[in-house]
């Protein structure tokens, strides 16, 4: 099969639960795109046809029978695609062999990874490979981490232009969300808890801020894993449960790019929670969820909230950025949608469309999206994802 007869995109786990709203954004918002070739791959083809009918794809779509106990059909797929998306998560548990055909065959990889133990594990097996044949591989493509990345990046930008440099101080504060967590990021969690327990020399990389950036170890960070009260915000913050992916992601994209934001970057993620008696107490409750996120009551893999409650879910996300004379910049990052499901398949799915589309230039390695990417993958986000990324007064 020669290169230009390879889909664009291949997306690998469409019967899921976030598979199969990738695939409906494929089909619904890219109908009249002729030059997009894209298919749909699986374990089994009946799921994938009534998965096909069901998001109204055009009946035509290609689907592709692939699956990760079967190595011969994951390398098959991989060879028809000039990138492939996975939903197949945990990665850990499932993603290994797709991401290592993908280095092979110089094909790109886009996927929605949380799982830092393993993105770690994955860079320092494949990085050398990947730059060999090209393949251009990013990890964190949702909700996990873009709009946090990108969040950093544009109060950095903002901070050049107000302040005449990039700030060696961001924080990340959630103002506002509500969305479901996925079954799948449930697992994901639950993966990493059982494979902690199994090798403990396995903790401190987890715990290491500086995990994904391999051969740099940064200053210091904040532990953000205890309610404080924030005099700048005049309000509570707790921990939030997804900093731990994020604050690495954002401390590789500055590697990645050459360290813009210094050597001595301080980066951290909070939940705010309101003033006062209530805001405390809501502190402890956004605590108390964090525990239940892996409990017994935690979601299934493919399961997920309705298209109502996917459509009623929305993100605020405030960036600060303090200058060493405690001059600020603040910059909002916005999102329309439950964030884990509807907006991280349209995120993904930008991603996977500005690599291959806006990107050329990119080489082959290990990526994250605002480093490959920064302004052309905010631009998209923008334009087709509902997401705002604003300067704030």
């Amino acid at each position: 099969m020669s290169a230009s007869s390879k889909f664009d995109i291949v997306v690998y786990g469409a019967t899921g639960f976030t598979g199969q709203l990738v695939a409906e954004y494929l089909a619904s918002h890219y109908r009249g795109d002729k030059a997009l070739t894209w298919a749909m791959a699986g374990r089994s083809r009946d799921k994938l046809a009534s998965v096909r009918d069901a998001i109204g794809a055009p009946a035509d779509t290609p689907l592709i029978v692939a699956d990760s106990s079967d190595p011969a059909s994951i390398r098959a797929m991989v060879d028809r695609a000039k990138l492939v998306l996975t939903t197949v998560g945990p990665y850990q548990l499932y993603g290994a062999d797709v991401l290592a055909a993908c280095v092979a065959s110089g094909t790109d990889y886009a996927d929605l990874c949380g799982e830092p133990l393993w993105m770690h594990q994955m860079i320092g097996q494949h990085q050398a490979e990947a730059e060999k044949t090209g393949a251009r591989i990013l990890f964190s493509c949702g909700f996990d981490s873009v709009p946090f990345e990108l969040g950093v990046f544009f109060v950095q930008e903002q901070a050049r232009k107000v302040l005449g440099a990039p700030a060696a101080r961001v924080k990340g504060r959630i103002r506002g969300m509500s969305g479901s967590l996925s079954g799948g990021t449930a697992a994901s969690a639950k993966a990493t808890a059982a494979a902690l327990t199994s090798d403990l020399s396995l903790v401190a990389i987890m715990k290491d801020p500086f995990a994904l950036t391999p051969g740099f170890k940064g200053p210091k960070q904040p532990p953000g894993n205890r309610p404080l009260y924030e005099e700048d915000f005049q309000s509570w913050a707790a921990p939030f449960a997804m900093a731990l992916v994020n604050t690495r992601n954002v401390h590789r994209s500055n590697m990645l790019m050459g360290f813009p934001y210094g050597q001595d970057f301080i980066y951290d993620e909070m939940v705010l929670t309101g003033d006062g008696e209530q805001g405390q107490a809501n502190a402890k409750l956004v605590m108390a969820a964090n525990a239940e996120k892996t409990g017994p009551n935690a979601p299934k893999v493919g399961e997920g909230p309705s298209k109502e409650k996917r459509d009623n879910g929305y993100f605020d996300l405030l960036y600060v950025a303090v200058a060493p004379d405690g001059r600020r910049v603040r910059a909002g990052v916005k999102g329309k949608g439950d964030p884990g499901y509807g907006l991280t398949a349209k995120m993904i799915s930008e991603c996977a469309l500005c690599l291959l589309r806006d990107a050329p230039e990119v080489k082959g390695g290990f990526w994250t999206p605002g480093a490959a990417m920064g302004d052309r993958l905010i631009k998209r986000l923008v334009e087709n994802a509902g997401l705002t990324f604003e300067a704030e007064g």
